[in-house]
C-alpha cells in the first residue's frame, strides 16, 4: 500500500514509522529536511504554494493523512481578520489543494482512504480557540461533505484530538505545572501521545475500516463527552 503522509513531525511522524512496517510511506516536510529511511521517503512540500507538485508519488495512491496543522490560542480581542485567513490557509486550503492533487492517484486505489485532522474544540468551546476551532469546524464540515462526494471509491473521516504532546503543543505544555494541569482536566487524567493519535489514523487508513467514512472519531481522553 501507498500512503502519503503530510507532516513531518509529532502526529504525522509517529503515523510514518507506524505504517512503514509493511507499506511504502511517502512523508513530506516543510521548515526540517529528514532523510528516507526503509520503506519511508521524505520529500519538501509547502501547502501555501500556489501549485502543489506531488509529482514524487506514484501512479496509485492507497492513504492520505493530513497532518499539517498549527495551535494558535489568543483572545478574541487580540484577533485580527488577517490571522484568521492565514490560519485558515494552512489548516483547510492546504488540505483542499493537497488532496485535489492527489485525488487522480486515489482513484486509481481499489478503495483508498483520506484522513484529516479537526480538534476536541471544534465542538465543545474553549477559552482563547475562536482561531483554531473556525478552521478545524471547517474541516470537519469539509470531511463530511468529501466522504459523501467520493463515496463508495474514497473514504473521508476526520480525528479531532485533545491536546496531545507535540512540537506543536510544546509552548502549552512546556513545563511539569502545565502537564499536570491539563492531564487533570481530562477524564482519563493525562495528556495523550502522538502514538495515540496515529494509533486511530493507522486505524481509518486501514481496511480494518473498510465500512466507515464521513466520520470525526474524538480520541481526546474523554474530555470532549465526560464531566466528572
Amino acid at each position: 500500500m501507498n500512503y502519503l503522509i503530510a507532516g513531518s513531525s509529532g502526529i504525522g511522524m509517529a503515523l510514518s514509522e507506524q505504517l512503514a512496517g509493511n507499506n511504502r510511506v511517502y512523508a513530506t516536510y516543510f521548515q526540517h529536511p529528514k532523510e528516507s529511511i526503509g520503506n519511508t521517503s521524505y520529500h519538501y512540500l509547502n501547502v501555501l504554494d500556489e501549485v502543489i507538485d506531488v509529482s514524487f508519488l506514484p501512479d496509485q495512491l492507497d492513504g492520505l493523512a493530513y497532518c499539517v496543522g498549527a495551535i494558535n490560542l489568543k483572545p478574541f480581542t487580540r484577533i485580527q481578520p488577517a490571522d484568521f485567513i492565514a490560519d485558515y490557509q494552512v489548516q483547510v486550503i492546504g488540505a483542499i489543494k493537497l488532496i485535489q492533487a492527489c485525488l487522480p492517484k486515489l482513484k486509481q486505489s481499489e478503495q483508498a482512504s483520506i484522513v484529516l485532522f479537526s480538534t476536541v474544540a471544534a465542538q465543545t468551546g474553549f477559552n482563547f480557540h475562536s482561531m483554531v476551532s473556525a478552521s478545524k469546524g471547517a474541516i470537519e464540515g469539509l470531511t463530511k461533505a468529501l466522504a459523501a462526494e467520493l463515496a463508495p471509491k474514497i473514504r473521508v473521516n476526520c480525528i479531532a484530538p485533545s491536546i496531545t504532546q507535540t512540537p506543536l503543543a510544546q509552548p502549552i505544555l512546556n513545563t511539569p505545572e502545565k502537564i499536570e494541569a491539563n492531564a487533570l482536566r481530562h477524564p482519563l487524567k493525562r495528556i495523550g501521545s502522538s502514538n495515540d493519535i496515529a494509533n486511530a489514523a493507522t486505524f481509518l487508513l486501514s481496511k480494518n475500516s473498510s465500512w466507515i467514512t464521513g466520520q470525526v472519531l474524538h480520541v481526546d481522553g474523554g474530555i470532549g463527552d465526560l464531566k466528572l
